[in-house]
């Protein structure tokens, strides 16, 4: 199957699913990065402008992810709406200042998904709508993304896309070109990269998550973050059912 065929069948998984579901439409957290991008251009694609919802929602970040953002709202026609949650994310640092509780980098990271994740529940609660997720194939394999933060989603329409995969697709669905070649980067900092944070280059991880060969170096980070963040991709783990004694 070709990479546009395959890119109609996500889209009438979007809308079929929406029927199932019976609520109204989709809420997604617009980063400006290429996966939100072309989620919300598939999303669009499939149920319609008006059961599309994009929040773009800044804490602490570059002004050029929002500018991103707005710009291809703007080129794509897209609902959406600004929330900035800097204060909230400031005031949870503040409490845990006050235990004497001190968050590293990662931590401090995860906790902006997190509160990220939580007002997109709460406009989709509202809406009656679910929370559409961007995660693609590689961040999924490797783990690269926060449970219960941009990893706690209702659906993942381009979980079996790499990265390369989200590029081609992105052009093919018309998203700007600067947008669909942007330096992948969670915008933590000013310079910050996946590929510097992950360790290892998006091209050896999408050779690797199609069975291509990649070094032994590449092939054994690879691995080494697959089996660390396997809790992240399975289920809740449950024990056994409790079978009552008959009365």
């Amino acid at each position: 199957m070709d990479l546009k065929t395959y890119l109609n069948e996500i889209e009438a998984f979007i809308k079929d699913y929406l029927v199932t579901s019976k609520q109204k439409g989709y809420v997604l957290g617009l980063s400006g990065g290429v996966d939100s991008s072309l989620v919300s251009v598939l999303t669009k694609n499939a149920v319609g402008k008006d059961k599309l919802y994009c929040v773009m929602i800044p804490i602490d970040s570059l002004k050029a992810d929002l500018d991103d953002a707005l710009y291809l709202c703007k080129e794509m026609d897209l609902n959406y709406e600004i929330i900035d949650a800097s204060d909230v994310y400031h005031n949870y640092l503040a409490s845990f200042e006050t235990k004497g509780i001190e968050l590293d980098t990662a931590t401090k990271s995860n906790l902006k998904a997190r509160i990220r994740m939580s007002i997109l529940y709460a406009i989709a609660q509202k809406r009656n709508s679910l929370v559409i997720g961007t995660d693609n194939a590689d961040e999924t394999y490797v783990g690269y993304f926060t449970k219960y933060g941009d990893g706690g989603v209702d659906l993942l329409p381009i979980v079996y896309l790499t990265k390369g995969e989200t590029v081609l697709a992105s052009k093919l669905v018309g998203i700007p070109t600067r947008l669909a070649e942007r330096v992948p980067s969670a915008g933590l900092f000013e310079g910050q990269t996946d590929e510097s944070e992950m360790g290892i280059k998006y091209a050896d991880l999408d050779d690797y998550v199609l069975g291509k060969t990649v070094s032994l170096e590449a092939k054994n980070r690879i691995d080494h973050l697959h089996n660390i963040s396997e809790h992240k991709r399975n289920p809740i783990p449950r024990p056994k059912p409790f079978i009552r004694d008959d009365k």
